[in-house]
Protein backbone atom coordinates (compact mmCIF):
# COMPACT_ATOMS: atom_id res chain seq x y z
CA UNK A 1 0.00 0.00 0.00
CA UNK A 2 1.41 3.82 -0.84
CA UNK A 3 0.46 5.96 1.54
CA UNK A 4 1.32 9.72 2.50
CA UNK A 5 2.31 11.45 5.86
CA UNK A 6 0.30 14.16 7.41
CA UNK A 7 1.86 16.20 10.85
CA UNK A 8 0.91 19.45 12.29
CA UNK A 9 1.54 21.32 15.51
CA UNK A 10 -0.62 24.51 16.21
CA UNK A 11 0.75 26.47 18.93
CA UNK A 12 3.94 28.20 19.78
CA UNK A 13 4.54 25.56 22.75
CA UNK A 14 4.67 22.87 20.25
CA UNK A 15 7.96 22.94 17.71
CA UNK A 16 9.64 21.13 14.79
CA UNK A 17 10.37 18.57 17.08
CA UNK A 18 6.68 17.49 18.08
CA UNK A 19 6.85 16.96 14.11
CA UNK A 20 9.65 15.01 14.18
CA UNK A 21 7.83 12.83 16.63
CA UNK A 22 4.82 12.63 14.49
CA UNK A 23 6.45 11.35 11.43
CA UNK A 24 8.64 9.03 13.59
CA UNK A 25 6.13 7.34 15.21
CA UNK A 26 4.02 7.27 11.67
CA UNK A 27 6.82 5.37 9.93
CA UNK A 28 7.48 3.30 12.41
CA UNK A 29 3.58 2.00 11.48
CA UNK A 30 3.95 2.05 8.27
CA UNK A 31 7.04 -0.41 8.41
CA UNK A 32 5.34 -2.68 10.76
CA UNK A 33 2.18 -2.55 8.34
CA UNK A 34 4.57 -3.47 4.86
CA UNK A 35 3.44 0.03 4.09
CA UNK A 36 5.63 2.42 1.94
CA UNK A 37 5.84 6.85 2.56
CA UNK A 38 5.50 8.29 -1.22
CA UNK A 39 5.13 11.97 0.30
CA UNK A 40 5.15 14.00 3.78
CA UNK A 41 2.87 16.79 4.23
CA UNK A 42 3.48 19.17 6.95
CA UNK A 43 1.14 22.37 8.25
CA UNK A 44 2.99 24.37 11.00
CA UNK A 45 1.71 26.47 13.41
CA UNK A 46 -2.03 26.14 12.12
CA UNK A 47 -4.77 24.79 14.00
CA UNK A 48 -7.06 21.91 12.75
CA UNK A 49 -10.32 23.87 13.78
CA UNK A 50 -9.59 25.20 10.40
CA UNK A 51 -9.57 23.90 7.05
CA UNK A 52 -7.13 26.39 5.78
CA UNK A 53 -4.02 24.94 5.86
CA UNK A 54 -1.85 24.84 2.96
CA UNK A 55 -0.62 21.42 2.65
CA UNK A 56 -3.71 19.57 4.17
CA UNK A 57 -5.27 21.19 0.89
CA UNK A 58 -2.40 20.11 -0.91
CA UNK A 59 -2.67 16.67 -0.03
CA UNK A 60 -6.60 16.71 -0.53
CA UNK A 61 -5.79 18.02 -4.02
CA UNK A 62 -3.29 15.33 -4.84
CA UNK A 63 -5.52 12.41 -3.72
CA UNK A 64 -7.22 12.85 -7.31
CA UNK A 65 -4.39 11.77 -8.88
CA UNK A 66 -4.65 8.16 -7.02
CA UNK A 67 -1.18 7.28 -6.44
CA UNK A 68 -1.71 6.69 -2.75
CA UNK A 69 -4.17 4.95 -0.81
CA UNK A 70 -4.30 6.38 2.95
CA UNK A 71 -3.73 9.17 4.92
CA UNK A 72 -1.25 8.12 8.12
CA UNK A 73 -1.75 11.03 11.10
CA UNK A 74 -0.29 10.25 14.76
CA UNK A 75 -3.72 10.74 15.84
CA UNK A 76 -6.88 11.23 13.89
CA UNK A 77 -7.02 15.20 15.83
CA UNK A 78 -4.15 15.97 13.69
CA UNK A 79 -6.81 15.54 10.51
CA UNK A 80 -9.43 17.67 11.93
CA UNK A 81 -10.72 19.06 15.44
CA UNK A 82 -14.04 20.03 13.41
CA UNK A 83 -16.77 17.63 12.85
CA UNK A 84 -17.91 19.02 9.60
CA UNK A 85 -14.38 19.50 7.96
CA UNK A 86 -14.09 15.59 8.99
CA UNK A 87 -16.64 14.24 7.49
CA UNK A 88 -16.48 16.64 4.69
CA UNK A 89 -12.71 16.11 3.38
CA UNK A 90 -12.65 12.34 4.59
CA UNK A 91 -15.67 11.96 2.20
CA UNK A 92 -13.54 13.61 -0.59
CA UNK A 93 -10.33 10.89 -0.01
CA UNK A 94 -13.54 8.04 0.39
CA UNK A 95 -14.34 9.03 -3.52
CA UNK A 96 -10.71 9.01 -4.52
CA UNK A 97 -9.83 5.95 -2.90
CA UNK A 98 -7.89 7.05 -0.12
CA UNK A 99 -8.87 6.11 3.95
CA UNK A 100 -7.04 7.51 6.87
CA UNK A 101 -5.03 5.54 9.29
CA UNK A 102 -4.15 6.73 12.86
CA UNK A 103 -0.61 5.62 13.60
CA UNK A 104 -1.40 5.40 17.61
CA UNK A 105 -5.10 5.02 17.54
CA UNK A 106 -6.01 1.07 17.27
CA UNK A 107 -9.36 1.69 16.24
CA UNK A 108 -10.64 -0.89 13.58
CA UNK A 109 -12.69 0.06 10.61
CA UNK A 110 -15.64 -2.51 11.02
CA UNK A 111 -18.79 -0.67 12.44
CA UNK A 112 -18.05 -1.72 15.87
CA UNK A 113 -15.04 0.64 15.33
CA UNK A 114 -17.20 3.63 14.39
CA UNK A 115 -18.89 3.20 17.98
CA UNK A 116 -16.50 2.99 20.16
CA UNK A 117 -14.64 5.74 18.42
CA UNK A 118 -17.64 8.29 18.85
CA UNK A 119 -18.19 6.71 22.24
CA UNK A 120 -15.10 7.56 23.55
CA UNK A 121 -15.19 11.15 21.98
CA UNK A 122 -18.57 10.95 23.95
CA UNK A 123 -16.56 10.85 26.94
CA UNK A 124 -13.94 12.72 26.28
CA UNK A 125 -16.81 15.78 25.69
CA UNK A 126 -18.38 14.78 29.06
CA UNK A 127 -15.11 14.59 31.05
CA UNK A 128 -14.47 18.28 29.35
CA UNK A 129 -18.09 19.42 29.90
CA UNK A 130 -17.07 18.43 33.83
CA UNK A 131 -14.11 20.11 34.02
CA UNK A 132 -15.82 23.36 32.44
CA UNK A 133 -18.77 23.33 35.42
CA UNK A 134 -15.64 23.12 38.06
CA UNK A 135 -14.16 25.91 36.54
CA UNK A 136 -17.19 27.75 36.08
CA UNK A 137 -17.97 26.86 39.90
CA UNK A 138 -14.90 28.43 40.84
CA UNK A 139 -15.33 31.84 38.84
CA UNK A 140 -19.00 31.94 40.55
CA UNK A 141 -17.36 31.81 43.77
CA UNK A 142 -14.84 35.01 42.37
CA UNK A 143 -17.68 36.42 41.40
CA UNK A 144 -19.57 36.56 44.50
CA UNK A 145 -16.88 38.53 46.09
CA UNK A 146 -16.31 40.52 43.27
CA UNK A 147 -13.03 39.23 42.30
CA UNK A 148 -11.23 39.72 39.05
CA UNK A 149 -11.88 36.30 36.71
CA UNK A 150 -9.66 37.32 33.82
CA UNK A 151 -10.25 38.50 30.53
CA UNK A 152 -9.40 42.25 29.29
CA UNK A 153 -9.33 44.36 32.96
CA UNK A 154 -10.75 48.34 31.81
CA UNK A 155 -7.88 50.81 31.57
CA UNK A 156 -7.90 53.06 34.90
CA UNK A 157 -7.80 49.42 37.64
CA UNK A 158 -5.10 47.25 38.79
CA UNK A 159 -5.59 44.08 40.65
CA UNK A 160 -4.36 43.06 44.03
CA UNK A 161 -2.88 40.19 45.05
CA UNK A 162 -6.14 39.02 46.32
CA UNK A 163 -7.62 39.07 42.86
CA UNK A 164 -9.94 42.49 43.82
CA UNK A 165 -9.89 45.49 41.53
CA UNK A 166 -7.77 48.67 42.83
CA UNK A 167 -7.50 51.90 41.18
CA UNK A 168 -4.72 52.68 39.10
CA UNK A 169 -3.69 56.51 39.83
CA UNK A 170 -1.69 57.03 36.94
CA UNK A 171 -4.36 56.36 34.33
CA UNK A 172 -7.58 57.10 36.33
CA UNK A 173 -7.21 60.40 35.95
CA UNK A 174 -7.43 60.03 32.14
CA UNK A 175 -10.48 58.42 32.47
CA UNK A 176 -12.51 60.79 34.11
CA UNK A 177 -11.05 63.59 31.79
CA UNK A 178 -12.22 61.44 28.66
CA UNK A 179 -15.46 61.14 30.52
CA UNK A 180 -15.98 65.00 31.06
CA UNK A 181 -14.54 65.79 27.13
CA UNK A 182 -17.13 63.79 25.56
CA UNK A 183 -20.32 64.77 27.94
CA UNK A 184 -19.25 68.40 27.25
CA UNK A 185 -19.94 68.02 23.30
CA UNK A 186 -17.07 67.03 22.17
CA UNK A 187 -17.19 63.37 20.27
CA UNK A 188 -15.87 59.92 19.80
CA UNK A 189 -13.20 60.61 17.47
CA UNK A 190 -11.88 63.87 19.44
CA UNK A 191 -11.63 62.13 22.62
CA UNK A 192 -10.06 59.48 21.21
CA UNK A 193 -6.95 61.87 19.44
CA UNK A 194 -6.98 63.33 22.63
CA UNK A 195 -6.30 59.84 24.58
CA UNK A 196 -3.20 58.49 21.58
CA UNK A 197 -1.66 62.03 22.10
CA UNK A 198 -1.02 61.23 25.50
CA UNK A 199 0.19 57.84 24.66
CA UNK A 200 -3.27 55.37 26.31
CA UNK A 201 -3.06 52.07 25.40
CA UNK A 202 -5.47 49.60 25.46
CA UNK A 203 -5.52 45.96 27.39
CA UNK A 204 -3.21 44.60 24.52
CA UNK A 205 -0.89 47.17 24.11
CA UNK A 206 -2.12 49.15 21.07
CA UNK A 207 -3.41 52.86 20.73
CA UNK A 208 -7.07 53.56 21.59
CA UNK A 209 -9.22 53.15 18.12
CA UNK A 210 -12.91 54.48 18.07
CA UNK A 211 -14.37 51.20 19.00
CA UNK A 212 -12.45 51.35 22.64
CA UNK A 213 -13.60 54.48 23.01
CA UNK A 214 -16.91 53.98 22.79
CA UNK A 215 -17.24 50.90 24.84
CA UNK A 216 -14.67 52.57 27.45
CA UNK A 217 -17.29 55.12 27.78
CA UNK A 218 -20.33 53.15 28.38
CA UNK A 219 -18.42 50.10 30.75
CA UNK A 220 -20.61 50.58 34.09
CA UNK A 221 -17.38 49.22 35.82
CA UNK A 222 -16.46 52.39 36.12
CA UNK A 223 -19.36 53.49 38.47
CA UNK A 224 -18.32 50.72 40.91
CA UNK A 225 -20.35 48.15 39.38
CA UNK A 226 -19.21 44.60 39.33
CA UNK A 227 -20.16 42.29 36.28
CA UNK A 228 -19.62 38.69 35.29
CA UNK A 229 -22.06 36.46 33.08
CA UNK A 230 -25.68 36.78 35.27
CA UNK A 231 -23.86 38.17 38.41
CA UNK A 232 -24.18 41.81 38.88
CA UNK A 233 -22.76 43.89 41.98
CA UNK A 234 -23.29 47.36 42.21
CA UNK A 235 -20.30 49.11 44.52
CA UNK A 236 -18.61 45.89 43.77
CA UNK A 237 -15.89 47.86 42.28
CA UNK A 238 -13.40 51.18 43.75
CA UNK A 239 -15.79 53.90 41.46
CA UNK A 240 -13.69 55.95 39.28
CA UNK A 241 -16.27 57.83 37.57
CA UNK A 242 -19.59 59.41 39.20
CA UNK A 243 -23.09 58.44 38.65
CA UNK A 244 -24.39 61.62 37.44
CA UNK A 245 -21.21 62.18 34.40
CA UNK A 246 -21.66 58.45 33.34
CA UNK A 247 -25.45 59.04 32.77
CA UNK A 248 -25.06 63.04 30.99
CA UNK A 249 -22.31 60.65 28.21
CA UNK A 250 -25.09 57.92 28.07
CA UNK A 251 -27.68 60.40 27.15
CA UNK A 252 -25.64 61.90 24.40
CA UNK A 253 -24.81 57.90 23.04
CA UNK A 254 -28.77 58.11 23.30
CA UNK A 255 -29.14 61.03 20.83
CA UNK A 256 -26.95 60.19 18.47
CA UNK A 257 -27.39 56.18 18.25
CA UNK A 258 -28.39 54.73 15.06
CA UNK A 259 -30.80 51.84 13.77
CA UNK A 260 -28.34 48.96 14.83
CA UNK A 261 -28.36 46.64 12.04
CA UNK A 262 -30.15 42.79 12.65
CA UNK A 263 -28.23 39.59 12.58
CA UNK A 264 -30.04 36.65 12.05
CA UNK A 265 -28.74 33.28 13.56
CA UNK A 266 -28.79 30.50 11.43
CA UNK A 267 -29.66 27.39 12.97
CA UNK A 268 -26.82 24.35 13.19
CA UNK A 269 -27.26 21.67 10.43
CA UNK A 270 -26.95 18.71 12.33
CA UNK A 271 -27.18 15.75 9.41
CA UNK A 272 -23.98 18.07 7.54
CA UNK A 273 -21.62 15.32 6.37
CA UNK A 274 -24.17 12.13 6.86
CA UNK A 275 -26.87 13.32 4.50
CA UNK A 276 -26.62 12.73 0.69
CA UNK A 277 -28.61 12.89 -2.42
CA UNK A 278 -29.91 9.67 -4.09
CA UNK A 279 -29.41 10.60 -7.57
CA UNK A 280 -25.93 11.62 -7.71
CA UNK A 281 -24.57 10.81 -4.68
CA UNK A 282 -23.60 14.71 -3.56
CA UNK A 283 -23.74 15.73 0.09
CA UNK A 284 -26.58 17.86 0.74
CA UNK A 285 -25.73 21.35 2.76
CA UNK A 286 -27.86 23.86 4.92
CA UNK A 287 -29.66 26.84 3.12
CA UNK A 288 -31.78 29.09 4.09
CA UNK A 289 -34.18 31.62 2.56
CA UNK A 290 -36.96 33.94 3.13
CA UNK A 291 -40.51 34.18 2.05
CA UNK A 292 -42.56 36.87 0.61
CA UNK A 293 -44.00 37.06 4.11
CA UNK A 294 -41.00 37.40 5.71
CA UNK A 295 -40.58 34.23 7.09
CA UNK A 296 -37.37 32.15 7.70
CA UNK A 297 -37.24 28.57 5.83
CA UNK A 298 -34.40 26.35 6.71
CA UNK A 299 -33.75 22.92 4.37
CA UNK A 300 -31.03 20.51 2.92
CA UNK A 301 -30.37 21.30 -0.54
CA UNK A 302 -27.98 18.82 -3.11
CA UNK A 303 -24.31 20.34 -3.64
CA UNK A 304 -24.84 19.70 -7.41
CA UNK A 305 -28.09 20.93 -8.14
CA UNK A 306 -27.20 24.24 -6.33
CA UNK A 307 -24.14 24.95 -8.32
CA UNK A 308 -26.57 23.99 -11.12
CA UNK A 309 -24.86 21.18 -13.03
CA UNK A 310 -27.13 18.60 -13.93
CA UNK A 311 -28.75 17.31 -10.64
CA UNK A 312 -33.07 18.19 -9.86
CA UNK A 313 -33.24 16.76 -6.32
CA UNK A 314 -35.83 19.69 -5.03
CA UNK A 315 -34.71 20.80 -1.43
CA UNK A 316 -35.60 19.06 1.64
CA UNK A 317 -36.95 20.92 5.01
CA UNK A 318 -34.71 21.03 7.67
CA UNK A 319 -36.51 20.33 10.22
CA UNK A 320 -38.63 17.77 9.04
CA UNK A 321 -35.53 15.35 7.73
CA UNK A 322 -33.55 16.03 11.02
CA UNK A 323 -36.89 14.92 13.15
CA UNK A 324 -37.37 11.61 10.72
CA UNK A 325 -33.46 10.49 11.37
CA UNK A 326 -33.64 10.96 14.68
CA UNK A 327 -36.59 9.21 15.06
CA UNK A 328 -35.20 5.89 13.27
CA UNK A 329 -31.70 6.47 15.18
CA UNK A 330 -33.88 6.34 18.56
CA UNK A 331 -36.01 2.89 16.99
CA UNK A 332 -32.39 1.29 17.65
CA UNK A 333 -32.32 1.94 21.42
CA UNK A 334 -35.89 0.62 21.85
CA UNK A 335 -34.74 -3.05 22.26
CA UNK A 336 -32.65 -3.94 25.08
CA UNK A 337 -31.37 -7.34 22.72
CA UNK A 338 -30.38 -4.53 20.49
CA UNK A 339 -28.28 -2.47 23.31
CA UNK A 340 -26.72 -5.82 24.52
CA UNK A 341 -25.29 -7.06 21.46
CA UNK A 342 -24.08 -3.29 20.67
CA UNK A 343 -22.56 -3.46 24.20
CA UNK A 344 -20.53 -7.01 23.45
CA UNK A 345 -19.67 -5.60 20.39
CA UNK A 346 -17.56 -2.75 21.70
CA UNK A 347 -15.93 -4.91 24.44
CA UNK A 348 -14.87 -7.26 21.99
CA UNK A 349 -12.95 -4.65 19.57
CA UNK A 350 -11.53 -2.98 22.97
CA UNK A 351 -10.39 -6.86 23.97
CA UNK A 352 -8.10 -6.87 21.16
CA UNK A 353 -4.20 -6.34 21.54
CA UNK A 354 -3.15 -3.28 22.22
CA UNK A 355 0.00 -2.75 19.34
CA UNK A 356 0.61 0.79 20.83
CA UNK A 357 1.78 0.01 24.20
CA UNK A 358 4.69 -2.66 23.28
CA UNK A 359 6.00 0.25 20.80
CA UNK A 360 5.89 2.38 23.06
CA UNK A 361 8.04 0.43 25.72
CA UNK A 362 10.54 -0.43 22.81
CA UNK A 363 11.10 3.13 21.85
CA UNK A 364 11.55 4.10 25.80
CA UNK A 365 14.12 1.19 26.62
CA UNK A 366 16.00 2.43 23.28
CA UNK A 367 16.04 5.81 24.61
CA UNK A 368 17.42 4.62 27.73
CA UNK A 369 20.19 3.22 26.30
CA UNK A 370 21.06 6.49 23.87
CA UNK A 371 21.30 7.82 27.22
CA UNK A 372 23.03 5.60 29.05
CA UNK A 373 25.70 5.52 26.11
CA UNK A 374 25.94 9.12 26.44
CA UNK A 375 26.35 9.48 29.63
CA UNK A 376 28.99 6.61 29.53
CA UNK A 377 30.95 8.57 27.15
CA UNK A 378 30.58 11.96 29.06
CA UNK A 379 32.15 9.77 31.97
CA UNK A 380 35.58 8.70 29.71
CA UNK A 381 35.85 12.35 28.26
CA UNK A 382 34.10 11.93 25.03
CA UNK A 383 32.16 15.80 25.00
CA UNK A 384 31.91 17.47 21.63
CA UNK A 385 29.60 21.33 21.56
CA UNK A 386 26.48 19.73 20.92
CA UNK A 387 26.69 16.53 23.69
CA UNK A 388 24.45 18.43 26.06
CA UNK A 389 22.13 19.29 23.65
CA UNK A 390 21.88 16.28 22.34
CA UNK A 391 21.72 14.66 25.95
CA UNK A 392 18.50 17.05 27.04
CA UNK A 393 16.72 16.39 23.77
CA UNK A 394 17.43 12.41 24.53
CA UNK A 395 15.64 13.19 28.61
CA UNK A 396 12.83 14.76 27.05
CA UNK A 397 12.26 12.30 24.72
CA UNK A 398 12.35 9.66 27.74
CA UNK A 399 9.72 11.88 30.00
CA UNK A 400 7.41 11.91 26.62
CA UNK A 401 7.46 8.73 25.71
CA UNK A 402 6.78 7.68 29.99
CA UNK A 403 3.77 9.94 29.70
CA UNK A 404 2.91 8.51 26.53
CA UNK A 405 2.94 4.87 27.91
CA UNK A 406 0.77 6.08 31.01
CA UNK A 407 -1.45 7.47 28.98
CA UNK A 408 -2.36 4.88 26.95
CA UNK A 409 -2.29 2.29 29.36
CA UNK A 410 -4.93 4.32 31.08
CA UNK A 411 -7.17 4.67 27.91
CA UNK A 412 -6.67 1.34 27.21
CA UNK A 413 -9.95 -1.04 28.37
CA UNK A 414 -11.45 2.07 29.90
CA UNK A 415 -14.58 1.13 28.98
CA UNK A 416 -16.53 -1.49 31.04
CA UNK A 417 -19.87 -3.10 29.86
CA UNK A 418 -21.64 -1.77 32.34
CA UNK A 419 -20.23 2.12 31.14
CA UNK A 420 -21.75 1.03 27.93
CA UNK A 421 -25.16 0.33 28.90
CA UNK A 422 -25.09 3.25 31.06
CA UNK A 423 -23.68 5.29 28.11
CA UNK A 424 -26.59 3.88 25.76
CA UNK A 425 -28.91 4.06 28.07
CA UNK A 426 -28.31 7.50 28.58
CA UNK A 427 -29.34 8.09 24.96
CA UNK A 428 -32.97 6.45 25.21
CA UNK A 429 -33.95 8.57 27.93
CA UNK A 430 -32.26 11.65 26.53
CA UNK A 431 -34.68 15.12 25.28
CA UNK A 432 -33.65 14.58 21.60
CA UNK A 433 -35.48 18.35 21.09
CA UNK A 434 -32.11 19.72 22.80
CA UNK A 435 -29.13 20.17 20.29
CA UNK A 436 -26.45 18.41 21.95
CA UNK A 437 -28.39 15.08 22.26
CA UNK A 438 -29.35 15.14 18.51
CA UNK A 439 -25.72 15.66 17.28
CA UNK A 440 -24.52 13.06 19.69
CA UNK A 441 -27.23 11.05 18.49
CA UNK A 442 -26.67 11.25 14.79
CA UNK A 443 -23.00 10.96 15.43
CA UNK A 444 -22.42 7.65 17.38
CA UNK A 445 -25.82 5.85 15.11
CA UNK A 446 -26.35 7.12 11.73
CA UNK A 447 -24.04 6.24 9.21
CA UNK A 448 -25.67 7.96 5.93
CA UNK A 449 -28.90 9.53 4.52
CA UNK A 450 -30.02 9.34 0.93
CA UNK A 451 -33.32 11.18 -0.01
CA UNK A 452 -35.01 10.92 -3.16
CA UNK A 453 -37.50 12.94 -4.94
CA UNK A 454 -40.59 12.51 -4.01
CA UNK A 455 -40.08 12.23 -0.11
CA UNK A 456 -38.27 8.64 -0.18
CA UNK A 457 -34.93 8.35 2.05
CA UNK A 458 -33.23 5.71 3.63
CA UNK A 459 -31.38 6.30 6.39
CA UNK A 460 -28.33 3.50 7.53
CA UNK A 461 -26.84 2.85 10.91
CA UNK A 462 -23.41 2.47 11.96
CA UNK A 463 -24.04 -0.80 14.16
CA UNK A 464 -25.50 -2.49 11.15
CA UNK A 465 -24.04 -1.42 8.01
CA UNK A 466 -20.27 -0.88 8.51
CA UNK A 467 -17.70 1.54 8.73
CA UNK A 468 -17.87 3.38 5.38
CA UNK A 469 -21.27 5.58 4.54
CA UNK A 470 -23.44 3.16 1.72
CA UNK A 471 -23.86 4.50 -1.57
CA UNK A 472 -26.21 5.39 -3.66
CA UNK A 473 -25.63 2.41 -6.25
CA UNK A 474 -25.48 0.29 -3.34
CA UNK A 475 -29.12 1.87 -2.03
CA UNK A 476 -30.68 1.72 -5.25
CA UNK A 477 -29.25 -2.13 -6.16
CA UNK A 478 -31.37 -3.24 -2.46
CA UNK A 479 -34.34 -1.27 -2.85
CA UNK A 480 -35.20 -0.73 -6.43
CA UNK A 481 -38.27 1.13 -6.95
CA UNK A 482 -39.52 -0.28 -3.55
CA UNK A 483 -38.39 2.50 -1.13
CA UNK A 484 -40.97 3.36 0.95
CA UNK A 485 -42.52 6.80 0.05
CA UNK A 486 -42.55 8.80 4.00
CA UNK A 487 -44.77 11.09 2.16
CA UNK A 488 -43.14 15.00 3.14
CA UNK A 489 -43.45 17.32 0.33
CA UNK A 490 -40.53 19.52 -0.22
CA UNK A 491 -39.04 22.92 0.06
CA UNK A 492 -40.44 25.46 -1.45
Amino acid sequence: MNVVLYARFSSENQTENSIDGQLRECEIYCERNGMTVVKTYIDRALSAKSDRRPDFQNLIRDSEKRLFEAVVVWKLDRFSRNRYDSAYYKRILRRNGVKVLSATEPISDDATGILLESMLEGYAEFFSAELSEKVKRGMTENALKCKYNGGGLAIGYHIDSDKHFQIDEATAPIIREAFRRYADGGTVVEVTNWLVARGLKGARGKPFSKNNVTNMLKNRIYIGEYRHGEHIIPGGVPTIIDEALFNRVQERFAKNKRMPTHFKAEDEYVLTGKLFCGKCGSMLIGESGKSRAGNIHRYYKCSTAKRRQGCSLKAVKKQWIEDFVIAEAMKTLESDKVLGKIADAVLEQQSKENSVVPLLKRQLVETEKQIDNMVSAIAQGVVTPSTKQKLNNLEREKEDLGIKLLQEKMSHGLLTREHIMFFLHKFRDADITQREVRVRLIDCFVNAVYVYDGGKVVVTLNYKDGAKPVSADEIETAFGSTMHMVGEPAAP
